[in-house]
């Protein structure tokens, strides 16, 4: 069983559309209502590939009301957090050439207690569950201390755990040792604090965040592929793309490729690799089942192409 935890869950609303022209009436061509949030992501793409998930998340007003819904519809457990603050409502342009304009709104502020009430709900789900997941931004009332403190506490429940976040989140969780990482190309170099031009750069940078702490690093370079660090060697792995959609949620898919292979080692990273190619190869937010899996299209080398330049530097 796979846990998630998603601190600032949303309901999402994608809209396809031809063009995106500003100032001008646009007419969608499709639309989306789905549950989101990285962690919620993470539950969907495992529950579409036939395994059991629980999503811990706050959750407030009918926004809250209709994610919790939602995800109940598609066979995901719930084990929602009640907040005060109506959980916040995020809208994603799809252009017909794959480029996405997201607008995120910031989402309530939790209190003290609600705090604390997630921190023990992760703590009660938790007990039999393989992984957790924790992804996504910390809400208001959180602070970039919170994820090192969940960590801590499910290490000490002997459970592992894999966190995607960024900042100042990621860097204090570091010190706590999360089994996994997985920051994208742009993450990475924050995190660092210098800009990525070539593989090897980014290859460099996973190592440092082993030094600060991470146990394994499952770094995304979008078109580029992905690298995975850990204490046996690196890897480095890409998947062909026939026709992007949308890449609304495929990282998130991609990291439950990888836990539903085990979390460890290149298969797992062919896994990952698979599941995001099939991500951003459908509509919206919607998540791949096995059926669009196609694993021949993934390539995994140990031999890691250092100076190969990336097609989207980080500067």
């Amino acid at each position: 069983m796979i846990l998630t935890v998603t601190p600032n869950p949303s309901l999402d609303r994608t809209y396809e559309v031809p063009a995106l022209d500003r100032g001008e009436v646009i007419r969608a061509t499709g639309e989306r209502v789905d549950p989101g949030g990285k962690g919620v992501n993470v539950s969907r793409a495992v529950a579409a590939a036939g395994r059991r998930t629980v999503a811990v998340l706050p959750l407030g007003g009918a926004p809250g009301a209709l994610v919790a819904e939602l995800l109940d519809a598609q066979g995901i457990e719930v084990a929602p957090v009640p907040v005060a603050g109506a959980t916040r409502s995020n809208i994603a342009l799809a252009e017909a050439d794959g480029v996405l304009t997201k607008i995120n709104a910031p989402g309530p502020e939790l209190t003290a207690d609600e705090r604390e009430s997630l921190l023990e709900t992760v703590h009660l789900q938790s007990r039999g569950a393989d992984w957790i997941a924790c992804c996504g931004s910390l809400p208001r009332g959180l602070e970039p201390s919170w994820y090192a403190e969940l960590v801590a506490r499910a290490h000490a429940s002997g459970v592992r755990i894999a966190l995607d976040t960024s900042g100042p989140a990621l860097v204090a969780a570091l010190r706590e040792r999360p089994d996994v990482v997985k920051p994208n190309a742009e993450e990475l170099a924050e995190a660092v604090g210098r800009p990525l031009a070539t593989v090897g750069d980014a290859v460099k940078a996973a190592g440092e965040l082993r030094e600060m702490g991470a146990r394994a690093v499952l770094a995304s370079l979008g078109a580029d592929g992905q690298v995975l660090v850990d204490e046996n060697g690196t890897w480095f792995g890409t998947a062909r793309v026939d026709v992007v959609r949308s890449n609304v949620g495929a990282g998130d898919s991609s990291l439950s490729g990888f836990l539903i292979a085990g979390g460890h080692g290149p298969e797992a990273l062919a896994s990952a690799l698979a599941h995001g190619a099939a991500a951003v190869q459908t509509p919206g937010s919607v998540m791949p089942t096995p059926g669009d899996l196609e694993p021949a299209a993934v390539t995994v080398t140990a031999t890691v192409p250092v100076d190969r330049a990336l097609r989207e530097p980080v500067s």
